[in-house]
């Protein structure tokens, strides 16, 4: 009965982020969150550093993802200790990696790629857990069983990856076509259901020129295909099928990746695939790869009751809580759009 309530929350919880976040975000006035403001003495004003919406977003679409990573992993016994032990690993890697991927791939150091975060992630994270098990385990029943953790972790990434679409709209990036520049195949399917993006600060605006054309809403398909594979992959999880939600996740997340980006407008790079399209398909062989290097526990009992009773920890907690600060810090601050404030007095009020 725990196991079913969970899926059915986490499916109330994306049929209502996704049904708002795509009809509101296209609007201007969800980019910025707050602006933080700085006097500029050589100028005499007042200047600000905006924190975005897409860094907010962001970070709470990795707090949900951990959140359902260690509802998983704790499901199955995995202790809090092990689990903030290789999360935080993972995030060393993969956080920095955002920046340095879009840096070598599109020349850009303010900027930054899931795409590229998670491939470096992907490739990292087996070893990682190699790693733990040969040099933390201290006996063979502390062993972390791989091939499991890695079907927690991506379906963890579908639901993190699906709801940081949203940031993306909120942003205004990974944008789709033009409808006007699609054939008549797809202008018919999108012709009521696209997204038209609002305001000069967007990404779609100052990078393509878009702002209040109708373009093809791939941010809005993605966020749904990856929160329904996450749904299923969770549901296969919780039936003893660890391989099966691997492989799904994996493969319905990447292959997607390959074949949405047919439909993005934004710069991919000057070759015929990008290279996020090549990071997706060499994670399609490398997961089978590992579905066969690594064998599936059989046997292990899985309850959701003993997942959620594990969260309520205060090492958990706090961890829970730095992670999401952490990504909003790392990725909140916007470096390529900025604010020029005054301030006044109110003389009726005095």
């Amino acid at each position: 009965m725990t196991n079913l309530l969970f899926l059915l929350v986490l499916g109330l919880v994306c049929a209502v982020a996704l049904s708002w976040g795509c009809r509101r975000l296209t609007d201007p006035q969800w980019q910025i969150w707050a602006t933080l403001p700085r006097y500029d003495s050589a100028s005499g004003a007042w200047l600000g550093t905006n924190l975005t919406w897409y860094g907010l977003i962001t970070a709470t679409a990795n707090l949900l993802a951990l959140l359902v990573v260690f509802c998983l992993l704790g499901s199955i016994g995995v202790p809090g200790p092990a689990m903030l032990l290789v999360a935080g690993a993972l995030l060393l890697v993969a956080l920095p990696a955002a920046r340095w991927v879009a840096w070598l791939v599109e020349g850009k150091r303010h900027t930054f790629t899931v795409g590229g975060a998670v491939f470096v992630g992907f490739v990292t994270l087996p070893w990682i857990l190699v790693g733990y098990n040969h040099w933390v385990a201290t006996v063979p029943a502390d062993a972390l069983p791989v091939l499991v953790v890695m079907g927690v972790v991506a379906t963890g990434y579908a639901f993190g990856e699906g709801f940081g679409r949203l940031a993306c709209i909120s942003y205004g990036c990974c944008y789709g076509k033009p409808l006007e520049a699609c054939g008549p195949l797809m202008r018919g399917l999108f012709e009521r259901r696209h997204f038209v993006f609002r305001g000069e600060t967007k990404k779609i605006a100052y990078a393509a020129g878009l702002e209040g054309e109708s373009v093809v809403p791939v941010q809005g398909i993605t966020a749904g295909l990856y929160c329904l594979t996450g749904l299923i992959a969770s549901g296969l999880f919780l039936a003893g099928h660890f391989a099966s939600a691997f492989l799904l996740a994996v493969w319905v997340t990447q292959g997607w990746r390959v074949v949405s980006e047919l439909w993005r407008a934004d710069y991919r790079g000057n070759g015929r695939l990008s290279a996020y399209q090549v990071m997706g398909l060499l994670l399609l062989p490398y997961a089978l790869l590992l579905a066969g290097l690594f064998p599936t526990s059989s046997g292990m009992a899985v309850d959701m009751a003993r997942g959620l009773r594990g969260l309520w920890q205060p090492s958990v907690l706090l961890a829970l809580q730095g992670s999401w600060l952490v990504t909003f810090l790392f990725l909140g601050r916007s470096q390529v759009t900025g604010a020029r404030l005054s301030f006044h007095v109110h003389t009726e009020r005095i």
